[in-house]
């Protein structure tokens, strides 16, 4: 190969690795509204939890992308760690997330759909699909606040109606509203907090969804969530989650420990 096909080589590569080079950028694994392609696993009380979260070209500039899709409470009879939870080897519970980042205001759109398989008060399974506005404010020290608000729907299979019958099949159940925060804490550059505090109440469906919703009687609830992380190198981290409510106490609620990797 003579040199100037060498050199005609090298041009046609160093463009297409700065290119690799752009798409590879690290994201900041801490914050809240980083979009990237990632891929998780956790071990939890409950059985074993995957993740999987694509970064997609939204077609704007300046708005980021990303779909993430989780199923949790796998194998849980077998790999839950605490026998007195209501587990089976099948699975738990599945979430989807459609993430949107304005990157000139910080701000970010989500829409959420929660699927639990499990049987509630109301009905054998449900899926809650809300909307969410997030903004990040700007740092106070070592904080940092991401507060949210949103509506949205239940969904239910077999739902108790009023009279007391079940209603065969899929129905909308009634709707909702949620306010609540993501808040981090910066102890090193690989090390941060985060406490998410939720507040989501009904406004509107069948009395039994407005009054039973979150438990017997019970027509709002606050839920909580901790999370310590610990970041292994600039693609991959180590985080520990508690999630509890007014209902459950913190000891009594899902605890899980998951091992995230930024592709």
């Amino acid at each position: 190969m003579n040199c100037r096909k060498i050199t005609l080589l090298f041009s046609l590569l160093i463009p297409l690795s700065d290119a690799l080079a752009e798409q590879k950028e690290v994201q900041d694994m801490s914050d809240p509204l980083a979009v990237y392609t990632q891929v998780g696993a956790g071990a939890t009380n409950k059985g074993i939890n995957l993740k999987v979260g694509q970064a997609y070209d939204t077609g704007v500039e300046t708005t980021a992308g990303m779909n993430v899709i989780e199923v949790k409470g796998i194998y849980g009879d077998a790999l839950g760690w605490e026998s007195d939870h209501v587990t089976t080897d099948s699975i738990d519970s599945f979430r989807f997330r459609n993430f949107s980042v304005d990157l000139t205001t910080m701000s970010a759109t989500q829409i959420d759909a929660n699927y639990n398989l499990n049987a509630n008060l109301v009905a054998d399974e449900s899926m809650d699909l809300s909307y969410s506005y997030i903004k990040a404010l700007k740092p106070v020290g070592r904080f940092t606040f991401y507060p949210l608000a949103g509506l949205g729907t239940s969904l239910g299979e077999n739902t108790l109606e009023d009279d007391g019958t079940r209603d065969s099949g899929y129905s909308i159940m009634g709707a909702y509203g949620l306010v609540g925060m993501y808040a981090k804490v910066t102890i090193t550059d690989k090390i941060w907090l985060n406490y998410n505090p939720f507040w989501l109440t009904t406004i509107g469906g069948s009395d039994t969804y407005k009054d039973h919703y979150y438990g017997y009687d019970q027509s709002h609830i606050l839920t909580h969530e901790f999370a310590a992380s610990y970041q292994i190198n600039p693609r991959m981290n180590l985080r520990y989650f508690a999630n509890w409510n007014e209902n459950v106490d913190f000891m009594d609620g899902d605890h899980r420990i998951e091992f995230n990797y930024q592709l």
